[in-house]
């Protein structure tokens, strides 16, 4: 069994693939049918808050379906298994923008206008981690929570050593002894 791998990485890419398509047709036409028997929603923003969800949709698309070649037998072999849905980081930040995304719009169509103010948490939310992230990789080049002019013994006691570590420092630390 060649590539078993990337031939179950394939097969969950396209399953993943076609419920996010069909999810987002079915998110976005409860909306359209919503402004346009029901509700008066405004399309412009509709336009401008969809639009991210869309080109991730179509990024997902390109990177992650698996693509097929005849191997003349009339079978289809496996060609490229297509990137992983799944994996952390930049994927991970983009399917929570997706989702967010679908929320704001089922949000708006059904309480109104005034709810497309929550796609604000997005930026707000990308902020944040990057701000968290900076000052984590600069406490880490600082050499964590000590100071320069902290002494490092103190700044152990302080930190939560146990009673073990607190009695051996105060009768003089762990000593070396010499034959």
């Amino acid at each position: 069994m060649a590539q078993k791998a990337q031939k179950t990485l394939a097969t969950r890419n396209t399953a993943t693939l076609n419920r996010t398509h069909l999810l987002s047709l079915g998110i976005n036409v409860f909306y359209l049918l919503l402004r346009t028997f029901i509700f008066t929603r405004k399309l412009l923003p509709y336009i401008l808050i969809s639009t991210p969800a869309l080109l991730i949709e179509f990024w997902f698309e390109r990177a992650a379906r698996p693509a097929y070649t005849n191997n003349g037998n009339g079978q289809q072999e496996l060609k490229k298994a297509g990137d992983d849905l799944e994996a952390k980081g930049l994927t991970e930040w983009m399917w929570d923008v997706l989702y967010w995304t679908w929320g704001v719009i089922v949000l708006v169509a059904v309480a109104g206008d005034w709810a497309w103010w929550l796609y604000g948490v997005v930026p707000l939310y990308s902020a944040w981690l990057a701000f968290s992230t900076f000052k984590g990789v600069r406490s880490g080049l600082m050499g964590g929570a000590g100071g320069a002019g902290e002494d490092m013994t103190s700044a152990g006691a302080a930190t939560g050593q146990s009673k073990r570590q607190a009695k051996l420092e105060k009768r003089g630390g762990q000593q070396v002894k010499y034959r």
